[in-house]
Parts: structure tokens; C-alpha cells; sequence
């Protein structure tokens, strides 16, 4: 897998399985991070460097779903947001087959194409 692509660019598409690999590792990280600096200055720099890997792995599951990156603003609506948001990019398969956003991750054997 590879992790820079994953983590630090906005362009392709992953499929599911490094979708939630990359989430569950920014989740660990953020804790983590929550751990050791406490509720302060420290955890919330800790907290604003972890959102752009993030919105990075939801871009491109987004991307694989056949949708522009852009969709990943509705996480920002409470509760509806953040439901459809783990529906459309935790369970439901991408599209088969390329799109205009790349190549079927399930074609490569990462799972990021």
C-alpha cells in the first residue's frame, strides 16, 4: 500500500479496505495524539495536522463512488451528514470499471489506483 498516496494526495480512487485502514489510523493517531498533549494548544495543532490526510482518504473514496471530492463537505451537516457519509463511503462498493477520476482500485492489488 502505498502510504504517501494514500494519506497526502487528493487525486484517484481507493476502494473500501483502505478506506477504513486509512480512517482507523488517523482515529488511533488522533487518540493518541488526545493521550499525550491533553485537551490543549498541543492536541489541537495535533488535531488540524490530522484533517488533511483525512479529507485526503475521504476524497478519494468519494472519487471511487463516481462523485467529486466537494462531497466530502457533507460531513459537515450533523448527524445526517455523518450517517451518509459512512454509508455512501464505508459500505457501498464503488463504481466498476474506470471513471474520470482513475482506473478501479479493485483491478490493482493495493486497492489505490
Amino acid at each position: 500500500m502505498d502510504w504517501q498516496k494514500l494519506f497526502l494526495s487528493l487525486d484517484g480512487r481507493i476502494s473500501r479496505q483502505p478506506f477504513w485502514i486509512g480512517s482507523l489510523i488517523l482515529v488511533g493517531v488522533n487518540i493518541v495524539a488526545s493521550l499525550v498533549f491533553g485537551q490543549g494548544f498541543l492536541a489541537a495543532v495535533a488535531g488540524l495536522a490530522l484533517l488533511y490526510p483525512s479529507v485526503c482518504v475521504s476524497v478519494k473514496r468519494w472519487h471511487d463512488r463516481g462523485k467529486s471530492g466537494w462531497w466530502v463537505l457533507i460531513g459537515l451537516i450533523p448527524v445526517i451528514g455523518w450517517i451518509w457519509t459512512l454509508v455512501e463511503c464505508g459500505f457501498l462498493p464503488g463504481t466498476s470499471g474506470g471513471n474520470e477520476y482513475g482506473q478501479d482500485p479493485l483491478a490493482t492489488s493495493s486497492g489505490i489506483a
